[in-house]
């Protein structure tokens, strides 16, 4: 069979970026209207498929993905497209009918069940139909950004997920990507995120939601190209990805991006994306263009200018701003989500789910005598007192950047000092440009400025021989350190956890060297001249930036978490602090130093501050005090010192104040980067001002109406309960459907053909079979190799699952704690988990091709069992319709088929069944006429349907032709092609949404009454 893979994304140009449903027909029928139904039976190459999804292209007509049905394909994936193929939809009035002498008509129950599982949802259902299926507690606000993204606001589910930081968004993520592959928009799925947490991200949507993505890191591509063909498409094979920015963005991945699509494409820390003209940019846009969902995640969504955030929301949704300097929250709506801790649903969601957050506690620690002869040093000749004072150095940032490293350590100033030695020398004479002099200086004689250079050389000097004059038992900072962490009770035999955060890397190892053998912990062999801690057993871990590999950042972070881990104390840079999670075993954090930036310290506090910490969070910040006189406030009167009351323990306090508040501490600046903003905050020092007029500066600031903007975007939602969607099912549980499944697709006996062995604890084990096994190679491959469930050498493969929540919860909490992994040994079954797809698609094919079983059931009339479904242009369900037809052949009724419906029947597993219909002629000479009333039926429904489509599109018509009209304007006629050019394509999609495609019919089943005379059929 000539079915390539490669297909799968290979029409990449066609299918998304081309709106136009007349350019979609099929050869055969002409239509534009209408695809392939998900969840019809097709034939194609003389074989039987189950359409899996259907998308419009240019120039191939419809491309149809298809599992196959009969014998020879059963089981196969691929893609066909209708110019290329003949596809035929197969008549449902020549439906064969089949006897069903299953047990309790054990065979048809079950296939009713997977058809209605296998069946996408319509896009006019757009309530959640899987949120109470999933491995987390049952926390409101985490399904609101699914609600959002499902409501058809904006015609495609794109959202920015913009919650502060610790409010779960990884698990509204993977909540909407359930829910997106329900609908059958959710079959290729790409995640991408910072290295450093893509093991995390892989391992919480598996273990919860039963997500299975590949991990194509360095070792996840070795992996494939054992798999795969070379230089093949990767993305082709493996449907559902993880990857790194920095990997996707390499060369490798350039030329398959451009010739694959994808269903959803997911970004986590979206706010790098922002600036144009980067490879970060340009990547983030190709994807946007190449994907229908988009999911933007960042707890830091802007950098405070108005532009930058408009690129982020354009990619979105095109024809959302019009002026990209100045808008309004009432335009992005539609778009995307923030809410804080503050937020009244988050607070009433969290109760018992999150600690209250602990004060954050200064430590006042005042300087020793060497230390403070260094701040007469930089009070005097670097940082004047008096304004009219000049400072040794002509750049004005270098004295706060030692003043910064001081604050720190001693090691960190002797590092800075040696660093900017280095700068000033290295220049020949005559030719030394000062990079970091200002422009305005360097036109100043060659002369001058080399005696001003040298100036600065002999003072940077002078403060060197001061601040080697300073020993580890004169850092006044890391004796309170020491006392603080004795009175935790960190140490040798305690299990108590610390963080301590250090913004400077010489800091952070002198640190980890001297600390634990202060603390007594045992000393052995194992350390190196770079890291002498790991002398210390593993007590002590170390993660930063410099030396520190994506790989090493990923197991320290691992290790951090497991109960059983020796580790006691992480000394980390704020490498850890953005989307990192620190808290499963640790409540304690202490700020070393403390950064300029609110961001940066709640980022850090968010470490431990987050969803599921189950201990009350406990911040202290070690602030280095001196009595060095040094400027006088103008408000008090009193005297000011240069010591870490300037800014650090002001931002500390306000951080805190910004918790309670405002919600978050991008609300209190205007600024949404931890760069930006302590830049402004030291210019404002140069000039004179105090962090309080520096703050209350930024906030009047051109960024002000961006801190209103995402001040707390849909955090009062428009309904107070969730809508779930009204799915019918013939299965009180899905574990009842499974076990049912399993009994019927394993004749005789399951247990000896699985080797299915059931625990007591509700943990069921199995080996896989091989056409699951195939299925099973896109989970985590650490994963696979810890649990064994891939066959070996000398044993079977072993797969453990349950249906139990708090089995599986009990599980994944002993595998944080007391493993040596993080991977549970059991995996818990969600409705996409691959074991129940592959256990449904074995259910389907158990009825044969064009067929339908007959029951007997508590009917008075035979009754037919129909599926009716309509799609629009892009080949997506726009109605979905169960139906019951009886009252044949003279009163005629189609009933609604409901599970209430079902249950009237006695469609369960108590019905006592028949070996054979009684009259199964007579049935079938009804089902042409049952087909047709279904159809009628379906017919006079797509008026409604067609009103309720266009009455949810009409206001986003509406703001498309308004933001045309706005944009227009604001470009002064510029851009007005471009313009025209990306609202043609809006409205050609949302024309494509509203089209409703002629009805399909599937005959699911017959009904025929118990009662039924011998030898015929009452009618």
């Amino acid at each position: 069979m000539s079915v390539e893979a490669e297909a799968v994304g290979g029409k990449g140009d066609a299918v998304w970026d081309a709106w136009r449903p007349d350019d979609v027909r099929d050869p055969h029928s002409g239509t534009a209207s209408s695809g392939y139904a998900p969840g019809a039976q097709v034939l194609i190459r003389d074989e039987l498929w189950l359409v899996r999804n259907c998308k419009g292209t240019k120039l191939d007509g419809w491309m149809v993905e298809v599992t196959g049905i009969s014998s020879f394909v059963r089981g196969t994936d691929a893609v066909f497209y209708s110019r290329l193929d003949a596809i035929q939809v197969l008549d449902p009035r020549k439906t064969l009918l089949v006897p069903d002498d299953s047990p309790n008509h054990r065979r048809g129950r079950l296939f009713l069940e997977a058809v209605m599982r296998k069946t996408f949802l319509p896009q006019t259902e757009h309530g959640l139909a899987l949120a109470d299926g999933f491995l987390m507690d049952q926390q409101v606000h985490q399904l609101r950004p699914a609600e959002l993204a499902l409501s058809m606001k904006n015609p495609q589910p794109r959202i920015l997920i913009a919650d502060v930081v610790g409010l779960g968004k990884t698990l509204e993520i993977g909540v909407l990507l359930a829910e997106l592959i329900r609908r059958g928009r959710g079959e290729r799925i790409l995640v991408v995120t910072p290295q450093h947490v893509l093991e995390q991200f892989q391992r919480e949507l598996w273990t919860r939601f039963a997500i299975p993505l590949v991990r194509l890191d360095s070792t996840g591509i070795q992996r494939i190209q054992q798999d795969i063909p070379a230089g093949r498409n990767p993305f082709a094979y493996f449907k559902r990805a993880i990857i790194s920015v920095d990997t996707l963005k390499s060369d490798v991945y350039a030329h398959h991006l451009e010739h694959t699509d994808w269903d959803a494409v997911v970004i986590d820390e979206s706010h790098n994306l922002v600036n144009r003209g980067t490879k970060n940019n340009e990547l983030a846009r190709l994807l946007a263009r190449k994907t229908d969902a988009l999911v933007l995640a960042s707890a830091t969504p802007h950098n405070g200018r108005a532009e930058s955030f408009a690129e982020l929301v354009k990619m979105l949704d095109e024809a959302a701003i019009a002026n990209t300097s100045r808008y309004e929250v009432e335009d992005l709506g539609h778009l995307y989500i923030r809410r804080t801790k503050t937020s009244a649903e988050v607070r009433d969601s969290l109760k018992g789910a999150w600690a209250d957050r602990g004060p954050s506690q200064p430590i006042r620690v005042p300087a020793g005598e060497k230390e403070l002869a260094v701040f007469r040093e930089l009070a005097t000749r670097w940082i004047p007192g008096d304004l009219a004072q000049s400072s040794v150095s002509r750049h004005q940032l270098v004295p706060y950047q030692l003043l910064k490293s001081f604050l720190s350590s001693h090691r960190a100033l002797l590092e800075t000092v040696k660093t900017r030695l280095a700068t000033l020398d290295k220049p020949p004479a005559g030719q030394s440009v000062d990079r970091q002099t200002p422009k305005s200086a360097r036109s100043v004689d060659p002369e001058v400025r080399d005696a001003a250079r040298q100036a600065e050389r002999a003072a940077l000097v002078d403060l060197q021989n001061l601040t080697e004059q300073i020993r580890d038992e004169d850092s006044a900072k890391l004796a309170a350190l020491l006392d603080e962490l004795r009175t935790m009770g960190v140490g040798p035999g305690s299990e108590t956890r610390v963080v301590v955060f250090s913004e400077r890397i010489p800091t952070l190892k002198w640190l980890a060297g001297t600390v634990p053998a202060a603390l007594g912990f045992p000393q052995g062999a194992g350390a190196d001249e770079n890291k002498p801690w790991l002398a210390f057993g593993g007590a002590v871990q170390v993660m930063h930036g410099e030396a520190t590999s994506d790989e090493e950042q990923q197991a320290i972070v691992e290790k951090f978490g497991l109960r059983d881990d020796p580790v006691r104390i992480l000394f980390t840079g704020d490498v850890a602090s953005e989307g990192v999670n620190l808290h499963q075993q640790c409540h304690r954090l202490i700020h070393f130093d403390l950064p300029w930036s609110l961001i940066r310290i709640e980022q850090r506090n968010g470490r431990i501050d987050r969803y599921g910490q189950q201990h009350q969070p406990q911040f202290r910040a070690l602030i280095l005090t001196s009595n060095v006189p040094w400027r006088t406030d103008e408000t008090t009167g009193l005297p000011r010192t240069l010591d870490d009351r300037l800014v650090g323990e002001k931002l500390l306090k306000r951080e805190e104040e910004a918790h309670k508040i405002e919600g978050s501490a991008e609300a209190v600046t205007g600024l949404y980067r931890a760069k930006e903003e302590e830049n402004r905050l030291t210019q404002d020092l140069i000039a004179g001002r105090t962090v309080e007029e520096s703050l209350k500066q930024s906030q009047q600031g051109g960024a002000a109406f961006l801190a209103g903007l995402l001040g707390q975007v849909g955090a009062v939602p428009e309904h107070p309960e969730v809508r779930r969607a009204n799915v019918p099912t013939l299965f009180g549980s899905t574990a009842d459907y499974f076990d049912e499944a399993l009994r019927q697709v394993s004749r005789p006996n399951p247990e000896d053909q699985l080797s299915l062995r059931r625990d007591d604890d509700g943990t069921i084990a199995f080996e896989p079979p091989r056409d699951l096994l195939y299925r099973l190679k896109a989970l985590p491959k650490s994963y696979l190799d810890e649990q064994k469930i891939m066959p070996r050498k000398s044993e079977p493969g072993r797969m453990r699952i349950t249906f139990s929540k708090d089995l599986a919860a009990s599980r994944l909490k002993a595998a944080r704690e007391s493993s040596k992994s993080q991977w549970p040994n059991v995996s818990y079954v969600t409705d996409v988990h691959p074991v129940l797809d592959w256990l449904t698609d074995k259910v389907l094919v158990e009825i044969g091709r064009h067929q339908a079983p007959v029951l007997a059931a508590a009917v008075d009339t035979p009754t037919f069992l129909v599926q009716g479904i309509c799609s629009n242009a892009l080949g997506r369900p726009t109605i979905v319709e169960w139906m019951a037809v009886h009252g044949l052949p003279d009163a005629a009724e189609v009933t609604s088929l409901t599970a209430e419906v079902l249950e009237q029947y006695g469609v369960d597993p108590t019905m006592p069944g028949r070996s054979a219909p009684l009259d199964i002629d007579g049935l079938t000479a009804l089902v042409p006429t049952a087909i047709d009333e279904a159809e009628r039926h379906l017919v006079n429904l797509k008026d409604s349907y067609r009103e309720q489509i266009e009455a949810t599109l009409a206001p986003y018509r509406k703001r498309v032709v308004h933001w045309q009209q706005e944009a227009i304007f604001s470009a002064n006629g510029t851009g007005k092609r471009g313009v025209n050019l990306s609202a043609s394509r809006r409205l050609s999609l949302i024309k494509a949404l509203e089209t409703t495609g002629e009805p399909m019919l599937r005959l699911l089943a017959v009904l025929e009454p118990l009662n039924a005379a011998e030898g015929g059929t009452d009618r």
